[in-house]
């Protein structure tokens, strides 16, 4: 029979079991600080009805969808994991509890060209508070804290997040008579830091704005002084446009409340140029950088929007949320050397080599480890010793147990921590609580290392 090359798709990612516990150990670290926030874990279908997850329709984004035909069935994939969520809130609204707070963290599907850092199968990890006709704004300064927190924990120090308010840039442009030029000169000032100051002032001239608009434009997204000093000058613009002035009111309460949320000022700053798409956001706005990988991007982004279920339901679901690109994330650390290679990522905390043929006592022992929480294999495979040892070693498993017949007859183990090559014989109780010592001590390690 003619064998097939096994091979995986382009743009899918596929890790080596050592790789993968890494990729989970984040994974966990992001479902935990969630869940410390109050937020319900929840999943939705991968595939949908195609007029339920293409509801809004048109766009780059229909293009990229993997769609198909099945009977009678015509089903798509998800491409995010915000639209399935308005679904879910639309159709379970009388039996939900508001403000709604969930978290999810799966996988999406985007059939675009595949190149390096992006995916067309890849894992987003979302949070987000919806509100039943309203959401307070203190809802938005909260989320900036659950960004800190996640990314501190995984071991980053070096990363800023950068807030804006939507309300503020609309009112902006309204105010000089551009507000059906937003879209046109947003992605212009969006390029600012590749491209410079002086080339986006040439560029909206080239778009036709008046070079008293452009000087003005750029004066204004320039503004500095750190929080206090931008808050400052923004009030000079007030009473000149009711969006701008509401902008600068929420965008005040935002930053001030921040640190009382825990977020240091060092890792946060206001930035008048974020407007993150410019039809789904109407208040804050968000976006992470690592400070020392500008080119990276974002690596978590989101914001305030006014109506989540628009297409599904005629209440008003206003909400505020985040998204973290967790596949592209992974692949950034890893590529980046960032990830910390001593964290523990073996399948078992400790491996059992039975030395008599009998193995009911080796049983019985990983029976008692299991029940103490300490992940254990029983190795029972008619290899040498030093092969024995040798999967320990590759596995990166800390400790193995040596049971043979004295240890049996005298109700002991010998047992052995690798790194060390300290060997002890010693009873059940002493040896769970030098297992689990020594896991305690490799587990206080950040799994990003470094940044």
């Amino acid at each position: 029979m003619e064998k097939i090359k096994p091979r995986t798709l382009s743009g899918f990612m596929e890790l080596e079991p050592a790789r993968q516990a890494q990729f989970e150990k984040i994974a966990q670290i992001l479902r935990d600080t969630y869940a410390l926030y109050g937020f319900y874990p929840l999943d939705t279908p991968v595939l949908e009805a195609s007029e339920v997850l293409l509801a809004k329709g048109g766009g780059e984004t229909e293009k990229q969808v993997y769609r198909f035909q099945k009977g009678d069935s015509d089903l798509a994939m998800r491409f995010d994991l915000t639209v399935p969520l308005a679904k879910y809130v639309a159709l379970h609204y009388g039996s939900l509890t508001f403000p709604f707070r969930r978290f999810q963290i799966g996988k999406v599907y985007r059939g675009e060209r595949a190149q390096r850092g992006r995916f067309r199968e890849f894992y987003q990890a979302d949070i987000d508070i919806i509100g039943d006709g309203a959401l307070d704004i203190i809802n938005e300064a909260e989320i900036p804290s659950i960004i800190y927190r996640t990314f501190s924990e995984l071991g980053l120090t070096r990363f800023q997040i950068r807030i804006n308010n939507r309300k503020v840039l609309n009112g902006f442009f309204e105010m000089l008579g551009l507000a059906d030029r937003a879209s046109d000169v947003m992605r212009t000032i969006d390029k600012i830091d590749k491209i410079g100051a002086d080339t986006v002032r040439e560029i909206l001239l080239d778009e036709g704005i008046s070079k008293e608009n452009a000087d003005e434009i750029l004066r204004f997204i320039s503004l500095e002084g750190g929080t206090e000093g931008i808050l400052q000058a923004l009030e000079d613009y007030r009473g000149r446009n009711a969006a701008l002035d509401e902008g600068i009111s929420e965008l005040g309460t935002v930053a001030r409340c921040m640190s009382d949320f825990g977020v240091p000022a060092s890792h946060f700053r206001i930035d008048l140029t974020i407007a993150r798409g410019l039809d789904y956001y109407t208040g804050t706005v968000y976006e992470t950088t690592m400070l020392d990988h500008p080119e990276i991007g974002s690596i978590c982004s989101g914001g305030r929007y006014d109506n989540l279920a628009g297409y599904y339901t005629d209440k008003k679901l206003p909400g505020v949320g985040i998204s973290i690109g967790l596949t592209r994330l992974f692949f950034v650390l890893q590529d980046k050397n960032l990830l910390n290679e001593s964290v523990p990522a073996s399948p078992a905390d400790v491996l059992i080599l039975p030395m008599t043929d009998d193995l009911s006592a080796a049983i019985s022992l990983a029976t008692r480890l299991r029940a103490e929480g300490i992940r254990t294999q029983l190795h029972c495979e008619k290899k040498k010793f030093k092969a024995k040892i040798a999967y320990a070693d590759k596995l990166a498993i800390p400790y193995v147990i040596f049971l043979g017949e004295d240890e049996i007859a005298g109700n002991t183990v010998a047992l052995k921590e690798l790194s060390t090559g300290e060997q002890t014989n010693t009873d059940f109780a002493v040896a769970a609580a030098r297992i689990k010592a020594g896991l305690t001590e490799r587990a206080k390690g950040k799994v990003i290392a470094g940044a």
